[in-house]
């Protein structure tokens, strides 16, 4: 008799195995979800029940259901069943309806649809509109500003860096780097008015400037470690200083391989001459118009939005201070932004995206 924890192993082909892939690359799927794919994943290399339970920290029954429920259903078992409940009351060709008007028209006096002039429009309640809107995605209110690249290697790049990202090379480090220029000393005319319960946080909309200063910085891809100073301004000179801390930061035995963009500073001659000197290091430049591509945006955006935005500084070096400070306490526990899209799955998306705005005649 074959063992009750064995039986049944799941068969995967190609299509699932992908499909499987992608759910635990993705970083928006549910946990209960990815779990469910690991487990499928685990069983069909013949583990017993008991190993993949203890393996991957669940329980022996919940591996059961989930494996013979790809068996029954393949990657469509693995979805959560439709809960019970009120029956319908929209109907699928009611919700293309919206979604078609919202993508492919506007009313006649605005812009933008809102969900009253839809819900007038498609006959519906305003919170149904909303509930459609929320489930597709659909905000036609906002919209976002972009720029296509047109450098001519984007695709030698974009391979280049996500490589370096995905398989970074051995007795080497990697580091994002840019420079966040003319962060301005702001200090409010008033005292900010602090929170209180029903009440946000008040301070003027007026301020004084109290001059400027650039910081560069470089993530350390592998430990989210940030290595950053304050400079007056952000000159090739200033690029050729940070370099030189660097240099003094990162172990001699290790090569220095950097990710930046194509500002004018990064390509002198003065820094040609000083990577003669400096063989070590390795520049890898994004390509034009894709500073997503560099994660040092992305602590950028932490930076400003935890400590520079809503901060009071009486002077530049206030604001030194203050930006000190963070990196200081970022640097006790640092966390590594963890990249899961391969440069196929980007040059991908963006092959799409180039399709989708062509075929809508722009």
């Amino acid at each position: 008799m074959a063992n009750h924890h064995t039986r049944a192993v799941p068969e995967i082909d190609d299509g699932q195995r992908e499909e499987l892939g992608r759910w635990l690359r993705r970083s928006k799927t549910g946990q209960a979800l990815a779990m469910r794919a690991r487990i499928v994943l685990a069983s069909a290399e013949g583990e017993s029940d008991m190993g993949v339970a203890a393996r991957l920290g669940t329980t022996r029954e919940t591996v059961g259901k989930w494996r013979r429920r790809f068996v029954e259903k393949g990657c469509d078992g693995l979805l959560d069943e439709p809960r019970p409940g009120a029956p319908r009351t929209v109907g699928d060709a009611d919700v293309e309806r919206v979604v078609t008007m919202t993508l492919e028209s506007m009313p006649r006096d605005a812009t933008q649809w809102s969900t009253r002039s839809m819900a007038k429009a498609s006959g519906m309640s305003s919170a149904t509109v909303n509930r459609i809107w929320r489930a597709f995605g659909l905000q036609p209110h906002r919209t976002e500003t972009f720029k296509l690249s047109t450098d001519p290697l984007f695709i030698e790049k974009v391979r280049d860096i996500v490589g370096l990202y995905m398989a970074p090379p051995e007795r080497a480090v990697v580091l994002c780097v840019d420079e966040k220029s003319q962060i301005q000393a702001l200090d409010r005319t008033q005292p900010m008015l602090p929170l209180r319960p029903g009440t946000p946080a008040r301070q003027t909309h007026d301020y004084e400037r109290n001059g400027t200063t650039s910081l560069f910085a470089a993530l350390d891809i592998a430990t989210g470690e940030v290595i950053g100073k304050c400079y007056p301004r952000h000159r090739s000179v200033e690029f050729r200083k940070f370099l030189a801390v660097i240099e003094k930061e990162v172990p001699r035995e290790l090569d220095v391989h950097l990710v930046l963009d194509n500002y004018g500073t990064h390509k002198t001659a003065m820094i040609h001459k000083w990577l003669l000197r400096h063989p070590r290091f390795h520049l890898h430049f994004t390509p034009t118009s894709a500073s997503w591509l560099n994660q040092i945006e992305r602590w950028f955006a932490e930076i400003t939005n935890k400590r520079i935005r809503r901060g009071s500084y009486r002077s530049t070096r206030e604001l030194e201070r203050a930006i000190e400070d963070y990196l200081s306490v970022h640097n006790d526990d640092p966390k590594p932004f963890i990249w899961t899209k391969s440069a196929d799955d980007i040059l991908e998306s963006l092959k799409r995206y180039r399709e989708s705005i062509s075929d809508t005649g722009h």
